[in-house]
């Protein structure tokens, strides 16, 4: 039986944590503890040279530079950045000590299912939960982690193979938040059942046992990948996450629950930049078209406060579009006035309370960092090494010659060279903290001693009454289990505003096992098999051994329901031939697969598992189908594999074991005019690329195989095909040893669909990629 996780994840005594002033000594989300890029420390230096170290205001400097603001909490100071080169190439979180800039400890994530590359590693922020002194990373390959304050691995959801996340070539992935002990954290995904659609989702999980607590979407259509950081406020009352998105909306949830508060549509791309709140006053950003066309970029306020009891959308204050991009960088809310920097260098400050444009002030060409406003000044990066330091005049303009610019440069290959700057600064404790690409500075007064200093709390939530029920949500909301495994759910009871509250409904509730929603196809996949009996408080799933199912448990209670999801996922040895499945359906308990893969009878009577080829978006026309859990490892994965030639082209296919993937490619070389096959981990770098030439042909069944062997500091990977019904060869296809190797990941299949064509709607469909006889097999005998 499967123990019930921590139950109360959000202890009661989070509904008041708003009430106390923030204190300094800490700065655990990276726009500070204001959440807004203003730091009240005072004493910061308004100039620096590493030349002249402690002279120069310089305290130290270490090793470890990358692309997002560091984190402080509790004398330690974290920094998620990219290092390594060739096999050995993946991201770190660093930790070392505030005062003296020692390193600490180290954790290591490997990269794979990723299109980013390696230049923009680690540009996503860490987030941290001081009360138990851990840190939270969302990585490039999909790994949320959450790190104890000695480096020591507390729990890891891979967003990839659980949710079907989606990474984007630019780099675009979102920080997680820390608040009301979740980890929240946003993305594009596709999963399966109801969250098969692709859609801009969040997810909450327990900050300490990483037990999924809730999910909710946009509800508008996703656009392209973004990297809006959420920020959290209250708001007439409401505990709420506040963020951009995809889908070109700023939008508003209920922190505790997800429940959608309010959206705010105001770009015709993705929303990049985070928000910030002043009260009931929200400002944000964007540098794509508008809706309706017209002026690229804007900057808007609103009041949300004020909703419009129709539609629900806050009132637009004030808006400013001139033709301007405020795409790519933050902005920073102090002392009535907001800073933005645009995308081309100019920073603009903005009356907050009008929109009046008090100045604007050229200090780049090419801006990513967000600003920081502490002690009178502002502090900023451009992309080419240059940091700014404006003294600030009021509403008046900075004076260019009270400006201070530091140029940052290193030594390759033996020549100096202006390095790459993307970060955001931090003030905290009396320093200044910035990571430029290869180094992370301190820079302060060494003989200033920090002052204590309180920044204003959130204003106060409405009043917490422990009988006041608005609803419930089951806990957990969503678990992945192993055929014939019982579950156990609580039913969380929740005020209107999410905190938890003790009920005396004394009503027997009502649990059924729902059945889940028709595919894109109109198949009705089955519902969970399975016994369920439940009380008011909670309730037990006792499963069938079935394989591969995935469902829903549902609660009702008079007016009140709430809803779970249970994926039971395959477990070794797993095999199939895809004939037991009704046609037009996709695999249950398999991931990223719902509208991307589907069964379907060939003319000979044969049934297979299909690669969908009639749609050219990229999340859709190339894809790996999850089957296994993340945690899998030492297996060897087979199956039969056949593609169509469609416009002189194969489709690309294979396998994947331990995020290492074998592929058949459907475009011949371009000196040998033959295919080939090959087996990579992360391909757009490609850390590993090993190719044998394999001249595959249209409308011909294959076997491939892909095995992993484990040695204690590496791990030999081999991958063979054969045409089908032929004898095993002895021999491997192809091999190759990984001295940085994955040790676990789900299985899967590989699909890419290159050539589908969209003539306005009218779709042409590309190859036809076609799978059949599946095996998951335990390399343990």
């Amino acid at each position: 039986m499967l123990s019930l996780p921590r139950l109360f994840g959000l202890v009661l005594l989070s509904a008041f944590s708003a009430s106390s002033a923030v204190k300094s000594a800490d700065w655990t989300h990276w726009r500070g503890p204001a959440q807004n890029g203003h730091s009240l420390e005072k004493g910061l230096p308004g100039e620096f040279d590493p030349a002249l170290k402690e002279k120069g205001n310089v305290i130290w400097t270490a090793p470890f530079g990358g692309r997002a603001a560091p984190l402080v909490m509790d004398g330690r100071i974290y920094v998620l950045q990219g290092f390594g080169d060739g096999l050995g190439e993946s991201e770190r979180v660093v930790c070392l000590e505030e005062k003296s800039g020692k390193k600490l400890w180290e954790h290591v994530e490997r990269i794979y299912h990723s299109d980013i590359v390696s230049s923009r590693l680690g540009w996503t922020p860490l987030a941290a939960d001081p009360a138990n002194g851990t840190v939270f990373a969302h990585t490039t390959a999909g790994n949320l982690i959450c790190l104890d304050n000695t480096g020591k691995l507390v729990w890891e959801r891979q967003l990839t193979e659980e949710f079907g996340r989606v990474s984007g070539y630019g780099g675009r992935i979102v920080a997680p938040t820390f608040d009301s002990g979740l980890v929240i954290v946003g993305m594009l995904n596709s999963s399966w059942g109801d969250q098969a659609r692709g859609a801009n989702r969040f997810l909450a999980f327990d900050g300490k046992t990483g037990t999924v607590v809730w999910i909710n979407d946009t509800n508008l259509p996703l656009k392209v990948t973004y990297q809006s950081n959420p920020i959290v406020s209250v708001i007439g009352g409401q505990r709420l996450l506040i963020t951009g998105a995809s889908d070109g909306a700023i939008h508003a949830f209920k922190v505790r629950t997800g429940e959608r508060v309010w959206n705010y549509a105001f770009s015709g791309g993705s929303v990049n930049p985070s928000p910030v709140v002043n009260g009931n006053l929200v400002y944000c950003s964007h540098g794509e078209e508008n809706p309706g066309g017209g002026i690229i970029g804007k900057v808007i306020c609103l009041d949300a406060g004020q909703l419009d009891p129709v539609t629900k959308k806050p009132k637009l204050v004030w808006e400013y579009s001139k033709g301007q991009r405020f795409g790519l960088s933050s902005p920073a809310l102090a002392d009535g006035v907001l800073y933005v920097p645009e995308d081309s260098g100019d920073l603009f400050a903005f009356d907050a309370v009008n929109g009046k444009v008090l100045w604007r002030y050229r200090y780049a060409t090419e801006i990513r960092g967000a600003p920081l406003v502490a002690d009178g000044k502002l502090y900023i990066f451009d992309v080419k090494g240059r940091m700014s330091i404006l003294k600030l005049n009021g509403k008046k303009a900075p004076d260019e010659d009270d400006t201070f610019l530091y140029i940052v440069k290193e030594t390759v290959k033996g020549k100096t060279v202006q390095t790459e700057t993307n970060g955001t600064p931090i003030a905290v404790n009396g320093r200044l903290y910035f990571n430029t690409r290869t180094d992370l500075f301190c820079i302060g007064d060494p003989k200033a001693k920090p002052v204590e200093v309180k920044y204003p709390p959130m204003p106060a939530e409405t009043e917490y009454k422990p009988n006041a029920v608005a609803g419930a949500r089951l806990f957990p909301a969503e678990i992945t289990v192993t055929p014939g495994a019982t579950v156990k759910f609580a039913v969380v009871y929740v005020d209107a505003n999410g905190r938890e509250v003790k009920s005396d409904l004394a009503d027997k509730a009502d649990w059924s096992i729902a059945l889940p929603a028709k595919t894109p196809t109109g198949a009705q996949p089955p519902a969970l098999v399975g016994t369920l009996t439940g009380t008011v408080t909670q309730a037990t799933l006792a499963l069938e051994k079935n394989p591969a199912q995935q469902g829903y448990v549902d609660f009702k209670l008079g007016t009140i329901t709430a809803r779970a999801r249970v994926r039971v996922a395959p477990v070794l040895p797993a095999r199939t031939d895809f004939d037991k499945a009704p046609a037009g359906a996709s695999p249950g308990g398999w991931v990223n697969t719902n509208g991307k893969y589907l069964i379907k009878k060939l003319p000979d009577g044969n049934q297979v598992l299909m690669k969908t080829n009639t749609d050219a978006r990229p999340p859709l026309a190339k894809a790996i189908a999850y089957i296994t859990v993340p945690s899998a490892s030492d297996y060897t994965i087979q199956a039969d594999i056949m593609g169509g030639l469609v416009r002189d082209k194969l489709p690309d296919g294979g396998l994947v074991n331990s995020r290492y993937t074998l592929v058949l490619d459907g475009k011949p070389d371009a000196e040998t005019k033959k295919r080939t096959i090959r087996i990579t981990s992360w391909e757009v770098k490609p850390r590993i690329n090993a190719v044998a030439t394999f001249d595959w042909q249209p409308n011909t069944w294959y076997t491939m195989k892909l095995a992993i062997e484990h040695k204690p500091n590496s791990a030999v990977l081999r991958g063979k095909v054969w045409k089908k019904g032929e004898p095993e060869p002895a021999a491997w296809t192809v091999e190759f040893e990984d001295t940085a190797p994955n040790r676990v990941g789900a299985a899967g299949l590989y699909g890419y669909i290159p050539n589908v064509i969209d003539n306005d709607g009218k779709i042409e469909p590309g190859s036809e990629l076609y799978f059949d006889n599946l095996s998951i097999l335990s390399n343990k005998k």
